[in-house]
């Protein structure tokens, strides 16, 4: 069957499966679903940070005009939903069964529901909704939650701890006594905004089979349906989770937003006989609150190196704020602290991290997953070292870096593959060869003007161990394979898995990529395939297509039409890590990158003009090499904001940057004046034709990598993100008046 060359479907920029119907407008995304008798749902928020609602009068609002329902706690059958675990009400408010329901915790809560034919009696109503509470004494600093035992963010916990991790690997504290060089620092990384185009929408209504079905736009239809059905206290298979086109998520979307609340509105109706189609679209303020954000992180760093250059002691206590609920919060920091020693051989490495409650907006997935944290404060120590050792920033970072035989933070060999050595070598002789843009720029140099190059590096897992993934293959025909169809539950939020997906499943039937038809998406079409996160759906997904391609294929040699192959893809084996020294085998792989960064730095204003970008990521295998270049460039862009502009304030929990006026992200003029993607293809052991994840690695390094090139123009160290021009100009101001550097 397989005689179609691989390189010409495997390895080929193909035009994306969302491609065209994207750019011509014609793609549904879920705010552009209408149906007829379409009634409004409008969710009434917080009023307050931390307080016990006493009362929730109603009857005002439910006598406007247009309004057919107003629902509250007392309506909710289990209320109670979460991520990793249901620690959140889907309702705050008195009347409910689940315990400590009764009181908000962040402005995101949501404490009224109203059902209306319009949005103008639905908003009408909002404002007539009268609200009693007893304000409750409020956290917003992680450093007073982790401390504070008389103020509870959930009062069945003894204290205010998320989360904690700890690493015991070798003894740190002797090999300090034997450092020739110690660097101490306390970073900061600040909380992120997702600002995805598409704020959050759906619809739902009860279909012909009496399921509820929602539309919406999330990164795991499986696990959407699993929190409605918790909620609701229904069977998952009397619920339909059906993803319309996505408009950027980059984990934003991987907790509930509007989905339980649609069902639940559906099924409040059908209980009085009302079986009409309910949706919902939230403003961008609504958004901005509603939502979870990038965990704000502090890192006390103290790492010291022999003579030699060799690093032989690493030190770090790590504090993330967690914001009112647990969300992901313990993937992240456990993320953050694998990735706390960086993708380098360390012998004596001592790790306290903890992720604590706090009244302010729940902290969840972002694109590296805690990791770039990590990165910025690791990244920053080994610059400093290699400054402080008057040793070259590349070099100092292959005197360190692992290899397949190394024993990682867990004590135990890093998954085969391990490339940083590679890209090190690739990206710091692309440094070589572009030096002549640099020093091109030099010869502007004046009083106004300084320019500097800088340098980072770092690694990260994917997937989410033990991982799994589902997909299944219907071929179709009489003599010869026709076409096939391909079911598979992968959310595509625009980084393309759909085209790789059909690219896999073509290549491995041997036939054209036309003849592929894929069904994805939604809950009973296809079976779990998991979250689209982690940066793991291309290595799972492509790797349970294969399966179920070959099993299709072992069906149809035996004359069945149609052939279906159905097959679950289990991840390689991982273990726990131990609570007390982090001993164990957390992840089955990891990808690496190294970046370059160059900048002209206006010593008058602070402003930074980022020249030239370099980025050199070990893909594994590019099944689609424009769609990874796209990953990678978009990854540093939204780095780059991270690092130079983007920061989420709130003040005593309530929103400052609330609306994307007010939220600074890149623009065209922010973006490097020329930008170098080198892809390598190292192949991962375990990878379907060796792909590994890659579409959160590029994040980590570019920030320490600015912070650098700020160092290496005007010879400051600033500690915290992002760089904008006025801190920037404070540490220039500071080291001018003072003669330090800061």
């Amino acid at each position: 069957m397989k005689n179609i060359d691989m390189n010409k479907i495997i390895g080929r920029s193909i035009i994306r499966e969302d491609g065209i119907k994207k750019v011509t407008g014609t793609a549904m995304y879920p705010d552009d679903f209408c149906f007829s008798q379409q009634l409004v749902l409008k969710t009434v928020f917080s009023p307050s940070s931390h307080a016990i609602i006493q009362s929730i009068d109603i009857e005002k609002a439910q006598q406007v005009p247009g309004v057919l329902s107003v629902l509250t706690a007392q309506d909710v059958p289990c209320n109670e939903y979460g991520l990793l675990e249901n620690d959140q009400p889907v309702l705050c408010g008195p009347g409910s069964s689940a315990a400590h329901s009764d009181r908000v915790r962040s402005i995101s809560d949501q404490v009224a529901l109203i059902i209306a034919e319009d949005e103008e009696s639905a908003q009408k109503a909002a404002g007539l909704i009268e609200i009693k509470k007893e304000q409750l004494p409020a956290l917003y600093n992680a450093r007073d939650a982790i401390k504070e035992t008389s103020i509870l963010i959930h009062p069945e916990k003894k204290n205010n701890i998320c989360s904690h991790y700890q690493i015991r690997k070798g003894d740190a504290l002797t090999a300090f006594k034997q450092s020739h060089v110690i660097i101490e620092e306390i970073y900061f990384t600040p909380a992120q905004e997702h600002a995805y185009l598409q704020p959050e929408s759906g619809a739902a209504f009860i279909d012909e089979e009496d399921r509820i079905h929602v539309i919406s736009a999330g990164q795991w239809a499986h696990g959407d349906r699993r929190q409605i059905a918790h909620v609701l206290n229904i069977p998952e298979e009397q619920i339909e989770v059906e993803y319309a086109a996505i408009g950027g998520a980059f984990g934003g979307k991987e907790d509930i937003s509007v989905q339980i609340i649609l069902a639940l509105a559906v099924q409040h109706l059908a209980k009085r006989g009302i079986r009409r189609p309910v949706k919902t679209t939230w403003s961008r303020n609504e958004s901005i609150a509603g939502h979870h954000k990038r965990h704000a992180f502090q890192i006390h760093a103290r790492w010291g190196a022999l003579e030699s250059g060799k690093i032989n002691a690493v030190q770090m206590d790590i504090l993330a704020d967690a914001g009112a609920y647990a969300s992901s919060t313990d993937v992240v920091l456990k993320s953050a602290v694998i990735a706390a020693a960086g993708p380098y051989d360390i012998p004596n490495i001592h790790v306290d991290a903890d992720a604590v409650f706090t009244n302010n907006i729940t902290a969840g997935a972002f694109r590296g997953f805690g990791v770039p944290q990590a990165c910025f404060a690791v990244e920053m120590q080994m610059n400093k070292l290699a400054e402080a050792l008057q040793m070259d920033a590349v070099e100092f970072r292959l005197l360190n870096a692992a290899s397949d035989s190394s024993l990682s933070i867990n004590h135990t060999s890093l998954p085969g593959g391990v490339t940083i050595r590679e890209v090190l070598h690739a990206c710091g002789d692309a440094i070589k060869k572009e030096h002549y843009c640099i020093t091109t720029c030099q010869s502007e140099i004046s009083e106004r003007y300084a320019y500097g190059t800088g340098f980072a590096a770092g690694f990260k897992s994917f997937g989410i161990p033990p991982d799994e993934c589902r997909a299944k293959i219907s071929l179709h025909g009489k003599d010869s394979i026709e076409g096939a169809v391909v079911y598979h539950a992968a959310a595509d939020m625009g980084q393309g898995v759909h085209s790789v997906i059909m690219q896999i499943a073509a290549q491995e039937l041997g036939i054209p990529l036309e003849r592929i038809k894929l069904v994805a998406g939604n809950t009973r079409t296809s079976k779990d395939s998991g979250s689209a996160s982690a940066s793991r759906l291309t290595y799972m997904a492509g790797n349970a297509v294969i399966k179920a391609a070959a099993a299709a294929l072992k069906q149809w040699a035996s004359g069945e039409r149609p052939a279906i192959g159905e097959e679950t893809y289990h991840s390689p084996p991982t273990t726990e890590m131990d609570a007390q020294n982090g001993y164990g085998v957390p992840n089955f792989g990891f990808g690496y990158a190294a970046e370059a960064v160059s900048i002209r730095l206006d010593r008058k204003t602070g402003e930074i003009e980022v020249l030239n970008a370099i980025c050199c990521n070990d893909v594994g295998k590019a099944i689609n090499p424009i769609q990874v270049r796209g990953q990678i460039e978009g990854c540093v862009i939204q780095a780059l904001g991270y690092a130079m502009m983007e920061e989420f304030l709130q003040k005593q929990g309530m929103v400052l940057t609330d609306s994307l006026a007010a939220y600074l992200m890149p623009t065209i003029k922010d973006i490097p004046h020329t930008f170098e993607s080198i892809i390598l293809e190292i192949p991962d052991p375990n990878g379907p034709y060796g792909a590994r994840g890659m579409g959160e690695i590029p994040f980590g390094p570019f920030a320490p990598a600015l912070c650098a090139a700020v160092h290496d123009a005007a010879g400051v160290w600033i500690h915290s993100l992002p760089l904008k021009p006025e801190k920037v100009l404070n540490a220039l101001e500071s080291k001018k008046n003072t003669g330090n550097i800061n």
